[in-house]
């Protein structure tokens, strides 16, 4: 039987900290929270659950989700990020990807990513040198449709089931990035809604995610833009520890980010 030892969520971006250098202080201390929990937590495995900046998903296809099942990756190298290879959790993502499949999950299965700032830039601190296994989920916003947040929400369901299965035996820590409002290339550009972003902030750690699911995308489009839509990457965490409750590690609205940031982390002993 497997376990989830660390669920956190993080804003996955960092910009010139020039203008905002006490904020953008704040969100690297909360990337550095972050790794202190999942290095106490020691996992085997990190799913990593984000979404993809059209690299590896483009306009041509366009699945809803993908899990990459290789055994290395090489980052993108956007945002003057190394491209230092990182360990993939093959075995791991060929048994979780056979397991949704069953539960009524159609993931596309990828054999190799080109992971982006949205993956490779918080591993930089959480995961360094890149000696945890990872198994990145992209969940796609960019598809139209995207997935809805209910469907994301018992996706984690889903995985959180395999995770405490008998078929996995591996401690994995699950980490949902992106968002929180932000409106990228599109009318408002630079606007952060605060009040939409501690509203999702407090459901999640008040263990209300189930609430969260029941939003429409349109809803969530009008409130925190389309990249905001990344909030269903940490509703999916959410939904593998399904009522656990958590605690907020830092909030930033950063404008000149053009994103408001933020991080959380779920209490597990006493989910």
């Amino acid at each position: 039987m497997g376990r989830i030892v660390a669920a956190c969520a993080t804003s996955h971006v960092v910009m010139d900290p020039a203008p905002v250098r006490a904020q953008a202080q704040r969100v690297i201390e909360g990337f550095q929270r972050i790794a202190a929990e999942v290095a106490r937590a020691r996992p085997d495995v990190i799913l990593y659950i984000t979404s993809d900046h059209m690299v590896n998903l483009g306009y041509r296809l366009q699945p809803a989700f993908a899990l990459g099942c290789a055994d290395s990756y090489t980052p993108l190298g956007d945002m003057d990020i190394p491209r230092e290879p990182m360990a993939g959790a093959g075995v791991f993502a060929d048994g979780l990807l056979r397991h949704l499949d069953g539960a009524g999950f159609d993931l596309a299965r990828a054999e190799t990513l080109e992971p982006d700032h949205g993956i490779a830039l918080p591993l930089r601190i959480i995961n360094p040198g890149g000696r945890i296994p990872v198994a990145p989920l992209l969940v796609n916003i960019n598809r139209t449709p995207p997935p809805s947040p209910a469907r994301c929400y018992a996706l984690g369901e889903a995985i959180g089931a395999y995770i405490r299965s008998a078929d996995c035996r591996q401690r994995v820590a699950v980490l949902g990035t992106g968002g929180l409002s932000h409106w990228i290339a599109t009318p408002g550009m630079g606007r952060v809604n605060a009040d939409f972003d501690r509203q999702v902030l407090g459901l999640l750690t008040e263990g209300r995610a189930a609430e969260i699911a029941t939003w429409s995308t349109e809803h969530i489009l009008e409130n925190a833009g389309n990249g905001g839509l990344e909030i269903m990457c940490w509703l999916a965490m959410a939904g593998t520890v399904a009522g656990a409750r958590g605690q907020t590690l830092y909030y930033e609205p950063i404008e000149s980010w053009f994103t408001g940031m933020g991080a959380l982390a779920m209490n597990l002993a006493a989910a």
